[in-house]
């Protein structure tokens, strides 16, 4: 029987590392737009999560996706390659100068009829929006915000859909007790633990929780 414990003689970082080197990058303008992003230090989401995201969207092969936290669009313009012919996506962020960027880069590869990008908010945004509209969420804004989105990312997406939640592990936070993180950040952390509990303890989702990237929750509305 091979050792159990083994793994805990690794780093995580060089796991990471190991996992990375078989990833490849991303061609032409969509490059561009990541390497940018992480050389202006853009949240963007990270190889190894966009590599499982990818999985599940062929899988899923989603019409309607929902998307929280556009940043410069990177995300939605590497979701978009893998959605059901007639597929959209609406992604909503706040920030003013991101969604021009993000509108630029949107335009610049030709998908402006597939990404609409929504400007505001997401937490007055999403009440905006149809209930059972979505077969596909991706959440990858302000992590001490995901449980406040929670009840209408819960109304919008549709029964048997897939709600994908990213950097729920924030850095390895989440794991410290409340007091042992540093006060500016325990309101978020709490958040996120509030968040993990409701999301494996809702009966109308299956969820796994997996420790890829900074954390990816997957789940699936019965």
């Amino acid at each position: 029987m091979g050792d159990m414990n083994g793994i805990d003689g690794i780093s995580m970082q060089r796991i990471s590392s190991f996992i990375k080197s078989y990833i490849q990058d991303d061609e032409g303008l969509l490059g561009d737009i990541y390497q940018k992003a992480v050389a202006d230090r853009v949240p963007v989401m990270r190889k190894e999560t966009r590599e499982l995201l990818k999985t599940q969207l062929i899988m899923k092969k989603p019409k309607d996706v929902l998307e929280i936290g556009t940043a410069v669009g990177y995300s939605s313009l590497f979701m978009s390659k893998y959605l059901d012919e007639s597929g959209k996506i609406a992604t909503l962020e706040l920030d003013e100068e991101r969604v021009k960027i993000a509108r630029a880069n949107i335009d610049a590869l030709g998908k402006t009829d597939v990404i609409t990008v929504l400007q505001g908010d997401a937490y007055e945004t999403l009440k905006t929006l149809q209930s059972d509209a979505y077969d596909f969420a991706f959440v990858d804004a302000a992590k001490g915000q995901y449980i406040n989105y929670y009840p209408d990312v819960m109304r919008v997406v549709k029964s048997g859909g897939v709600i994908i939640s990213d950097n729920v592990l924030q850095d390895g936070d989440v794991l410290e007790s409340h007091y042992t993180v540093d006060k500016r950040n325990r309101t978020i952390h709490d958040r996120m633990r509030e968040y993990l509990y409701t999301i494996t303890h809702d009966d109308k989702l299956d969820t796994a929780i997996l420790s890829v990237g900074d954390g990816v929750a997957i789940s699936i509305k019965r």
